[in-house]
């Protein structure tokens, strides 16, 4: 049976990055889109360039804190409301801070591991109590390369929270095989945005929009998983996941 347009698109940390750039690829496909993210302003510029390229699609919008959890829960709800239904969220919002452990930077670590994981377990536990009620619904977790080996100083609690959560969409999807409902961890590789743009000798980096384009071809096929841009990284992962610490200490 063919599937259905997910016509009606929740990215959260849409006001840049990855999730404003998911958000122009899939507005560009005709979809109705509700966008959150901290920072209202930069979502209202957004909007406006959006609708402007995209006559005729709706683009909702709200600000949102994702590590306040009722707030999610209300504004996924109002989302919802305000479109009729939500067919897709995509689980984007996240944190690279942080630090090696030991090193006095607790605090970061901590905000990275609330964001990335427990913030992102309210995204998914809201998406979710959507989607039960339609009997519909795809849930898209925007995870990591990083989720497939631990990692040194920075990436330590980031690679741990990714690995998290593509284990959490995995028991989501197991919970929910047979039914109309359908969960994908998708894997970006390295794509420069703002948060790494300064960071040089990044391997296999590809520029946001090739990145946000090969993301929205990804999600739309709906896998269980899915790494990103395709080229290098179907290849490298099984690679990634078997190479000596010792190896991946000099490159990650």
């Amino acid at each position: 049976m063919p599937r259905s347009v997910r016509s009606n698109i929740l990215i959260t940390g849409a006001s840049s990055g990855l999730g404003a750039g998911m958000a122009r690829e899939f507005a560009a496909r005709g979809r109705n889109l509700a966008l959150c993210a901290r920072r209202l302003d930069q979502l209202e510029t957004l909007r406006e360039e959006l609708v402007a390229a995209n006559p005729g699609i709706r683009v909702a919008i709200h600000s949102l804190d994702v590590t306040d959890h009722d707030a999610v829960f209300r504004t996924f709800r109002s989302f919802a409301s305000g479109l009729g239904q939500i067919d897709r969220v995509v689980v984007n919002a996240g944190l690279g801070k942080g630090a090696s452990l030991g090193t006095g930077r607790f605090a970061a670590n901590r905000e990275t591991a609330e964001t990335n994981f427990v913030a992102a377990l309210a995204q998914c536990e809201a998406a979710m109590e959507l989607f039960r009620e339609q009997n519909s619904g795809h849930l898209v977790v925007i995870s990591s390369v990083a989720a497939l080996r631990g990692a040194r100083r920075a990436q330590t609690v980031y690679a741990a929270t990714k690995a998290g959560l593509s284990t959490l969409a995995e028991g989501v999807r197991m919970d929910v095989v047979g039914t109309p409902i359908r969960v994908s961890a998708i894997h970006p590789g390295y794509i420069r945005t703002a948060i790494n743009e300064k960071v040089a000798g990044v391997p296999f980096i590809v520029d946001a929009e090739t990145g946000c384009r090969a993301l929205a071809r990804a999600i739309e096929r709906e896998p269980a998983t899915a790494y990103v841009p395709g080229w290098p990284w179907r290849l490298i992962a099984p690679l990634y996941r078997i190479a000596p610490a010792a190896l991946l200490r000099k490159i990650v």
